[in-house]
């Protein structure tokens, strides 16, 4: 099934919201060095939401490819938030990412 770009956005924006989020609480933790590898791919993750986002907007003709890399930068960003399974917000931060990669997977442009 195909999805519309609106669906995308929506899906990108609130995963880049999401990790966002949980960034700023794994830096407010006791043990942000335990978290380094989370902290980075939640920036990779936050940033190419945005700009997949932004380039279904524009109408940028690499969206196809654009929103493949972006499904693969938030299952990896899943994947690290769901081993730190005591911290509620990476939890929830997980869920939105794999919610966005599937999405993400579907956009065939």
């Amino acid at each position: 099934m195909k999805m519309s770009y609106e669906e995308c956005i929506k899906a990108c924006l609130e995963c880049m919201k999401e990790c966002n989020k949980c960034y700023h609480e794994c830096l407010e933790e006791d043990d942000v060095k335990m978290l380094a590898e989370c902290i980075r791919t939640l920036r990779e993750c936050a940033d190419i939401c945005a700009f997949s986002a932004k380039s279904m907007q524009s109408g940028s003709p690499f969206v196809k490819q654009i929103c493949q890399l972006c499904a693969e930068i938030c299952q990896a960003c899943g994947d690290v938030c769901k081993k730190h399974e005591h911290h509620k917000h990476c939890q929830e931060c997980a869920e939105t990412c794999y919610r966005c990669a599937e999405v993400c997977k579907k956009m065939d442009v």
